[in-house]
């Protein structure tokens, strides 16, 4: 190769490597921030190509997407002074590149740091405000409305946008856990001595009613009994009275050989009788007629 070739080679790479050092490019998914001799000189590049001046600028890139930090097992005391263990995460995105750098010296892991500082913060005043019950139940999604505009408003400060945050679980520590069982232990203790109460006044009432029904029952059904027994009397006492009335000879035979088979007859039967007396009329006629 000839030394002009060889010129013009070393030419060419130096020129590339020139453009190379001057040319820069930023995704749709970063965010770029030129400095000089360490001093942010631009911020806000859109997606593209873009130019600087080798050895004087240098590019720092940034993530402009949505992050993810979560915490676990973290103690907070509620209003009662007892201690819960919350897991939560927070969803956020870098929106101001050059403030970010300023307060996190572009550190993702320190900006978690102070991020989640504000998050603890918020979970601390929220649930100091609260019971175990509210802040377990009824109350949670109201926490997380409130932490959410809390450190919303702080994370600028941070070139921070926080879009959620997010409360996982809620758990009691072993000591929590100990009371809300006992408390629990006793309330159902409370309601099931009051169900049985309930029951045993139900029971009560119902055997009451059954007996007083059971009562009127037999009166009505006695009452009835004896209706029918003295209708069934008089009835007999019309019949025998029709009876003795059509010919009464023959029901006074009828009725003394009705006596005579239930007085005589037995082993050991013994009568005392005046010999005319008049039980034995119909057999002290020889002829069977009757007197």
């Amino acid at each position: 190769m000839s030394p002009r070739f060889n010129i013009l080679l070393a030419t060419v790479l130096i020129g590339v490597t020139l453009i190379r050092m001057t040319v820069f490019t930023v995704d749709e998914r970063e965010h770029a921030v030129k400095f000089r001799f360490g001093e942010i000189v631009k911020a806000d590049y859109e997606p593209g190509l873009h130019f600087k001046i080798p050895f004087v600028n240098n590019i720092t890139k940034y993530p402009n997407r949505i992050l993810n930090y979560g915490e676990s097992q973290e103690p907070f005391l509620t209003g009662e002074k007892k201690n819960l263990l919350v897991d939560y995460f927070i969803t956020w995105r870098i929106a101001d590149p050059a403030q970010y750098y300023r307060s996190a010296r572009g550190d993702e892991l320190f900006a978690r740091q102070r991020l989640s500082a504000i998050i603890r913060e918020g979970i601390k005043a929220e649930f100091s405000r609260r019971t175990v019950v509210e802040v377990v139940s009824a109350e949670r999604s109201e926490i997380m409305a409130e932490m959410l505009v809390t450190a919303q408003q702080r994370a600028p400060e941070l070139g921070l946008e926080v879009i959620d945050v997010r409360v996982m679980r809620i758990e009691l520590s072993d000591e929590v856990s100990d009371s809300v069982y006992a408390r629990m232990q006793q309330e159902r203790a409370r309601v099931a001595a009051q169900l049985r109460a309930e029951g045993s006044e139900d029971s009560e009432r119902i055997r009451a009613n059954a007996d007083r029904q059971r009562t009127v029952i037999l009166a009505e059904a006695y009452r009835d009994a004896e209706i029918m027994r003295g209708e069934g009397d008089a009835r007999a006492s019309e019949i025998y009275a029709n009876a003795y009335n059509a010919n009464p000879e023959f029901y006074a035979f009828y009725r003394s050989m009705q006596a005579y088979r239930e007085s005589i007859g037995g082993d050991q039967d013994v009568l005392v009788l005046s010999p005319d007396s008049d039980f034995f009329k119909f057999l002290q006629e020889q002829t069977g007629a009757m007197p």
